[in-house]
């Protein structure tokens, strides 16, 4: 155990006597010397609140609830007859579960911390931390540990559910434990880089948009590299191995493969493993200290807004006499002030011209890798067949990272308001709750134009090359501007409900993400578990229930509604029977079912928003909650 030495004096007749003693030093003292008192309040504070513990719990009982839906299916589908079975088992769902829980823990920590750090710019609570006498590695860093705290509690606590999988057998500690170190390190990279966004960029939405879009980057870049475009190998090693030391989905599917029996226990080291294990503590330290040595560069913002020749004031003489005046331009507002502002001004700062320079890089991308695949065939999905076609598969990320954009627009157009405390001057003014809900809504598709209308032009460019029937492009289309106006309503709805900026962005984002990766696990485990969908319908009952409470919680927990528990209730299974007739080849059925299902969720958010406004937002109670 650390020891320190303390000094003791006796107080006596002869000399000063000075006793070294050995006493022990408490582990919370060394994180304190390491990180400093930001993240030493947060281990102190953080057990206190029964949401740590509710997480946790809730995120074990989700993991091991997949592997309970995946035994019914099992067991459902075929007999298990020995040991071997049983094994094979274990290595399926274990293959299953550790892709999810790398999925989850890059995406909350980039966003989280992100999230997090732009809160405290947004409030100027950033600028009291750089007056006092931390220093910025106590800043960067106890913001960050900080912020990640609650996925680190969470990766702790699946790592015990991954061990207990080892019973099942076709599992080694090995492969746990290079799993475990491959989430860990990717989680302290997307963490570090939503860290570093968020203390140079002065927007929320900016700090949000950046960490998500360079994420994907990071990730497209390994399928980059894996597919050849730069080589079939680098320095004698074959590309695949690159991108599995570069990327951590590909990290992962290495982590996941058995060791050979004969080799060591610390050949989990060695590898394409070891190598990300090294590239990401290293990309996370330069991250850090990046962040580090500007902090008090970017912060407090230097930067003032330029005025023109046009918007000079008064030239005052000598004398006090005014000698020359010139009137700033007038600029006709439009009969809605909250939309003119969201188009006509830079509501989301001049630097989202970033933003959208990166998203047309990743749209670049996607759109050479379709057009690439054009050539290949490309047929209608069976019941146990790709359910996507191969020309499509480039379209998917494009329409999911949008999905996340809008929804991270529309939630900080209402929490950035209420940070400068700005929506109060709103509710005293003469407008309308109309005309602030679809101010803001109407703004967030403006400046999302891009991340709604490119994926639909790829959609065209598939039905003109024969890639899609007009029938299935109509649906495809119309379905995706139904999922922007819920997303886009579910963000709105979020930052009115949620007095706290963090919490309304953690809410509205882990809503669509779960929603997201919710259909993308249950379409894997449909397809790699093939059996009858009546008789799966039980199996993901219980998954079910667990998305209807969950989806209340975050919609009408707060501002309970008849429509919002209906639109909770109805919503899991209404996905489920889309999932299952795109599986079987019914698109009209799926189509119908979701239109139905998503748009009386957005009417559910907007109609309280725009008739009981005060209510939604929190007002009749006089206080934040």
């Amino acid at each position: 155990m650390p020891l320190i030495v303390k000094g003791q004096s006796h107080a006596s007749t002869k000399p000063c006597v000075t006793l070294l003693s050995l006493t022990p030093v408490d582990s919370k003292e060394i994180l304190e010397l390491l990180v400093g008192p930001v993240f030493n309040r947060e281990t102190t504070t953080a057990p206190r609140g029964w949401w740590l513990y509710l997480s946790r719990a809730v995120y074990v009982a989700s993991l091991f609830g997949l592997v309970l839906t995946a035994w019914l299916i099992l067991i459902g589908s075929q007999s298990v007859r020995g040991l071997g079975d049983l094994a094979r088992f274990g290595s399926s769902v274990f293959v299953l579960l550790a892709p999810i829980q790398l999925a989850m823990a890059i995406a909350f920590s980039a966003l989280l911390t992100a999230a997090a750090v732009a809160q405290e710019k947004d409030r100027r609570t950033l600028d009291l931390l750089l007056m006092t006498n931390l220093s910025n590695t106590e800043l960067v860093l106890g913001k960050l540990l900080a912020s990640m705290l609650g996925v680190l509690v969470l990766i702790g606590a699946g790592f015990a559910l991954l061990i207990l999988l080892t019973l099942l057998g076709g599992i080694s500690y090995t492969q746990v434990l290079r799993v475990v170190a491959v989430t860990f390190t990717a989680a302290v990279v997307a963490g570090s880089l939503g860290s570093t966004i968020a203390l140079w960029r002065e927007k929320t939405f900016q700090s949000l948009a950046m960490t998500t879009l360079l994420l994907v980057m990071w990730l497209l870049g390994g399928e980059i590299i894996a597919a050849g475009v730069f080589g079939e190998s680098w320095a004698g090693h074959p590309v695949e191995q690159w991108a599995a030391a570069l990327t951590p989905m590909r990290a992962m599917v290495a982590a996941v493969r058995p060791s050979p029996t004969h080799v060591s226990a610390f050949t989990w080291l060695s590898g394409s493993v070891g190598l990300f294990l090294l590239f990401s503590t290293m990309a996370a330290v330069l991250l850090n200290l990046w962040a580090i040595a500007r902090v008090r560069v970017w912060n407090p913002t230097q930067v003032l807004e330029r005025r023109g020749p046009s918007t000079a004031i008064n030239e005052v003489a000598l004398d006090g006499s005014v000698a020359k005046t010139k009137q700033p331009p007038s600029r006709a507002v439009w009969d809605n002030p909250i939309l003119w502002r969201e188009i006509c001004t830079w509501a989301y700062g001049r630097k989202i011209v970033v933003v959208r320079v990166a998203y047309l890089v990743i749209f670049a991308i996607c759109a050479a890798a379709l057009v690439a695949s054009l050539g290949d065939t490309v047929g209608t999905a069976s019941s146990y067949g790709s359910p996507i076609p191969v020309a499509a598969k480039s379209l998917v990320p494009l329409m999911v990272l949008g999905l996340i954009l809008v929804n991270a627009l529309a939630v900080t157009s209402l929490t950035n308001e209420r940070d400068l405390r700005a929506l109060d001057l709103l509710l005293v003014t003469d407008l309308t709750p109309k005309e602030i809900v679809y101010g803001k809504l109407g703004g967030v598709f403006f400046n999302s134009k891009e991340m709604i209308l490119l994926p639909i032009g790829l959609s065209l460019l598939l039905w003109y090359n024969n890639a899609m029937t007009g029938e299935n492009l109509f649906f495809l289309v119309s379905t995706f501007l139904v999922m922007n106006g819920f997303v886009a309503m579910l963000g709105v709805h979020s930052g009115m409900t949620y007095a706290e900026s963090r919490t309304a962005v953690a809410v509205s984002l882990s809503t669509v993400l779960f929603l997201l990766l919710g259909i993308a696990v249950c379409m894997r485990m449909m397809m790699a578990f093939q059996s009858s969908f009546t008789y799966q319908l039980q199996a993901f009952a219980a998954f079910m229930l667990g998305g209807v409470a969950g989806l209340y919680l975050a919609l009408g927990f707060r501002n309970p509604s008849r429509a919002i528990e209906i639109a909770s209730l109805t919503t899991p299974f209404a996905t489920f029977y889309v999932i299952t007739s795109f599986l079987q080849g019914n698109f009209g059925a799926a189509f119908l079912v979701t239109v139905a299902t998503y748009g009386f969720a957005t009417a559910a958010m907007l109609i309280p928003a725009i008739d009981e406004f005060d209510v939604a937002t929190g007002r009749t109670t006089g206080q934040d909650r």
